[in-house]
């Protein structure tokens, strides 16, 4: 029977073109490497080398059979490949979902930076509401989620993510645009462009206003930030978003400005709850992580980053 200890020992004399550099290849002995190739003769029934001065040279045989075998490696270097980038976080694929806050231009990016070191990686991006997002997760369609934390879900697990500050948002030229930040009282009597009753935000943002004892004239009200964003540009009123979302829009038609007293804006990653967690997917969250902590690292780089320059104090 063959031993592929015979076939390593011939495929590597063809390829290191001796004897002597097969052996040191190997790291076994020439006699050992001689006999291999002897034993493989033997079994095959073929005349594989012939013997030129001190030379080994392969046969027409050797040579037609060292191309089959060449092919065989070949696939095994490719499984072995393909295990390693597996193992390595390298290769693979990743489905991730994710409410719009974070798909409008943020997750993108990181998603396009970790790809870039990672050829064999295939990734797919879902958007959609909180909830939607926790049923992709927790019924296995999506590998990780991220949604509007605090969460209460059967079926998944949740991580928080670092908590990074709300912030205002103006029509470019706005006279509130002046100032370096905003309070509830500049808001009063001024249209206001809200998100929608259902939504978390909205709940938090009412609760602040009441406590401030100050009245915003709501003229229109939308369940996405994106949205509110526009309307703002397009100069239907002011308001409150997510500081991603507002990231996306300045320069476009509006300004962001921090927002006294802070709000925080919370996200959350979404697992299913006691499965398997994919070097990929830990690799991609902790990417993620990373990203927030450098917005949410200090309030003046969230000045810097979502502001820009202009305000005064």
């Amino acid at each position: 029977m063959l031993n592929p200890r015979q076939i390593e020992a011939f495929r590597t004399v063809i390829v290191t073109g001796g004897v002597t550099s097969a052996a040191k290849a190997l790291n076994i002995s020439q006699p050992a490497v001689t006999r291999l190739i002897h034993d493989l003769q033997y079994v095959l029934g073929l005349t594989l080398f012939e013997r030129r001065g001190t030379r080994l040279v392969p046969t027409n045989q050797a040579l037609s059979l060292y191309r089959e075998v060449e092919r065989q490696f070949v696939g095994l270097e490719q499984i072995q490949n393909t295990a390693r980038n597996l193992r390595d976080g390298l290769s693979g694929s990743l489905r991730i979902a994710a409410l719009p806050t974070f798909n409008v231009g943020f997750l993108p990016r990181l998603v396009a930076a970790y790809m870039k070191d990672k050829p064999g990686l295939d990734i797919a991006i879902y958007g959609s509401i909180s909830s939607q997002v926790v049923d992709w997760v927790a019924t296995g369609f999506c590998d990780i989620g991220f949604a509007q934390y605090p969460l209460d879900f059967p079926h998944i697990d949740v991580e928080q993510l670092p908590s990074v500050p709300a912030v205002a948002v103006l029509p470019e030229g706005h006279r509130l645009a002046d100032k370096l930040f905003l309070e509830p009282l500049d808001f009063a009597g001024e249209p206001f462009v809200s998100l929608a009753g259902s939504t978390q935000w909205r709940y938090r943002t009412d609760a602040l206003f009441s406590a401030a004892r100050v009245t915003r004239q709501i003229r229109v009200e939308t369940p996405l930030s994106m949205i509110a964003c526009s309307l703002v540009a397009s100069g239907a009123g002011i308001g409150i978003v997510d500081p991603y979302t507002a990231a996306e829009y300045v320069g476009r038609g509006i300004v962001a400005r921090p927002f006294r007293p802070e709000v925080l804006y919370d996200i959350g990653v979404v697992w299913p709850a006691g499965r398997f967690r994919s070097p990929l997917a830990l690799g991609f969250v902790e990417t993620v992580r990373a990203a927030i902590e450098a917005v949410a690292e200090s309030e003046d780089a969230v000045a810097e980053q979502l502001v820009g320059p202009g305000a005064k104090s």
